[in-house]
């Protein structure tokens, strides 16, 4: 039995694809049984508390100890927030070295497990590195033909099957600089823990395999078209973790329509880069044909298509997101963008003739290199997007809104940008500050700023190591980063502003991605210059993720 976890609310839980998908896969085998768990909303935790009732699954009422396996689905780092509160209502102990033979093991998934586990290497027992169709199948398998009962023993064999991270078995060393000089590896665990992945879309369905009117996309059924993004953006973990591109065919993806369109009557269509599916037309115009409305997770500047927008308009699409990241031609050459100006202003043009009502742009701020000169260029990016839009407007006889959502950049595991610093608080306060002035003075516009706080925090996760672990319990009850850190003797700055040097040891190396570190580090050094760099394409074997098939193994 699996208790399937999601460290948030049901209804985050519930518009995750990737947890739906995991949930059908384990239920579909003849010798597992799979139920869903979840943080309980603000309004119940009162009532646990007050009644010390154990956090119980949604399918039966069981308690999360009842379970052989417990499995968390982990697709973002301030998540890791609800697991102290999570491990409390469930009556387990956080730590897992604090967990004796009677509990059961405890397994992360998701983005986060192959991105850096080691923030959260003394909580779980064991990490699934790479896609669950791949990873869980001969895990499940070994789990249910061990009888091994003894935990120390059964991790040392599960950490012997491809893709799977038992932390037990690396211990870490530190350099007096306090950066990683190693790892002492157990006899029969690789040096490295190789990262896995699906190399046939077709061969798993991944969709809304469970609907419910309490979700984020409650008026559609989600099907996954793509997975993986051949553009190569420098700061984009996706897009490098989950390499090489693939797609599904478009006879896989209409079975996949037909049987959500038997519950709702618009779908979804998600993946990294849903407007460079190669029949991304066909698929829209064939879903159309059934009488049905599309919607898709994101478009893209330089590949929109008439044909496209049309079908989303016909869906009654009234805001659609175009993600520039940055202002000026320089920083989107030094993040590998691959757009320029007048592409961005055609793609806005295209929308507002069209009658898109809201046009949502995304930027970083804080990129490597930024000056107030790129800041400049921002500005008066959006305002030319702005007089677009409201010229459309006019004619139409109805302004809608400009709304700009900016975030700080944050440098991120095994993309080029891993060796960066991230702009410091100051910095990014007084570019908030300075974006929000300009903005007030710019009719029909609006800005949405990402958390600073929460930004911090996810940085520091997503880059810290093992020792980093210890600031959870204290930042899930309500310290601030700099507080936390203190407390346990880290110091923040190591973890975010510190740029790395070039050959230094990361504490998520103990995995292997599958693209060289010597790729990475020519992509960031183009970076730092401003050039850009081609695209995946047919026969590439530049990264060598393609070069070494190191899938399905």
């Amino acid at each position: 039995a699996v208790a399937l976890v999601f460290p948030n609310s049901y209804h985050q839980a519930m518009s995750n694809l990737g947890f739906l998908s995991i949930y059908q896969l384990l239920n579909a085998r003849d010798d597992t049984l799979c139920e869903r768990f979840f943080l309980p909303d603000v309004e119940e935790l009162p009532e646990y508390e007050k009644s010390g009732t154990p956090l119980f699954s949604l399918e039966s009422g069981r308690p999360l100890t009842d379970f052989d396996l417990v499995a968390f689905s982990l697709s973002f780092e301030n998540d890791y927030l609800h697991l102290p509160r999570i491990f409390e209502l469930a009556q387990l102990p956080l730590w897992s070295a604090e967990r004796g033979d009677r509990y059961p093991l405890v397994l992360a998934g998701g983005i986060c497990a192959f991105m850096n586990p080691e923030p959260l290497a003394e909580i779980f027992d064991l990490f699934a590195v790479g896609e669950g169709e791949v990873v869980l199948p001969p895990l499940l398998e070994r789990l249910v033909t061990s009888g091994e009962i003894d935990r120390t023993p059964l991790l040392r064999r599960l950490a012997q099957l491809p893709g799977i991270y038992v932390p037990a078995c690396y211990e870490v060393r530190y350099g007096t600089d306090g950066t990683i000089a190693g790892w002492e590896v157990a006899a029969g665990a690789p040096p490295r823990v190789r990262r896995r992945w699906l190399p046939d879309l077709d061969a798993w369905p991944s969709r809304s395999f469970v609907l419910t009117e309490q979700t984020e996309f409650s008026d559609m059924a989600l099907t996954e078209v793509s997975r993986g993004c051949a553009r190569g953006c420098r700061f984009c973990a996706a897009g490098f973790l989950y390499l090489p591109p693939r797609e599904r065919s478009l006879a896989n993806l209409l079975e996949q329509v037909e049987l959500g369109l038997c519950q709702r009557e618009k779908v979804g269509l998600v993946g990294a880069a849903i407007s460079d599916y190669s029949r991304s037309t066909d698929l829209q115009q064939e879903i159309l044909a059934r009488g049905a409305k599309v919607s898709v997770a994101s478009l893209r500047i330089d590949s929109l298509k008439e044909a496209e927008i049309e079908a989303l308009c016909q869906s009654g699409h009234r805001t659609v997101a175009l993600a520039p990241e940055a202002g000026s031609q320089r920083l989107r050459d030094a993040i590998n963008k691959g757009v320029d100006r007048q592409q961005i202003l055609d793609a806005v043009a295209l929308l507002a003739r069209h009658g898109i009502v809201h046009l949502k742009l995304y930027f970083l701020v804080g990129l490597p290199g930024e000056q107030d000169e790129d800041l400049d260029e921002l500005l008066d990016l959006v305002n030319a997007c702005r007089e677009l839009w409201l010229a459309a407007g006019k004619k139409r006889g109805r302004l809608g809104q400009l709304i700009l959502s900016v975030n700080p950049f944050i440098p991120k595991p095994f993309t080029p940008f891993q060796w960066a610093a991230m702009a410091e608080e100051k910095r990014l306060k007084q570019i908030f500050k300075r974006i929000r002035s300009a903005v007030a003075r710019m009719p029909n516009t609006e800005v949405i700023f990402e958390s600073l706080r929460g930004a911090l925090v996810q940085a520091l996760l997503s880059r810290g190591d093992r020792r980093c672990g210890r600031l959870l319990p204290l930042l899930a009850a309500g310290d601030n980063l700099r507080q936390a850190c203190k407390q346990v003797g880290l110091d923040p700055a190591f973890y975010l502003t510190r740029q790395r040097q070039p050959d230094e040891l990361f504490p998520w190396e103990v995995l292997d991605s599958g693209v060289q570190r010597q790729w990475l580090w020519r992509e960031f050094e183009l970076g730092l210059r401003g050039r850009p760099s081609k695209r995946c394409f047919d026969g590439c074997v530049r990264c060598g993720v393609c070069g070494e098939g190191r899938g399905e193994e």
